[in-house]
């Protein structure tokens, strides 16, 4: 094993909290960007279902003659 311990893995000889800091940044980056994708994947599909209720009650409205 590389640490005598786990205080020396998370101290890294001083160097830790630097360490530790940009690990947990990367990882709010990166769980922010999924939040994103996943909430602008959901909105593109609400937009979609729309769109596709909107054109569905126009061609509705064309084939009986309503506006």
């Amino acid at each position: 094993m590389y640490f005598e311990s786990f205080a020396a893995l998370i101290s890294m000889e001083g160097h830790g909290p630097y360490v530790w800091f940009s690990y947990g940044v990367g990882i709010v980056v990166l769980a922010s960007l999924l939040v994103a994708a996943r909430r602008r994947r959901a909105q593109l599909e609400q937009m979609l279902k729309a769109a596709a209720r909107r054109e569905q009650q126009q061609n509705k409205a064309a084939v009986t003659g309503e506006r």
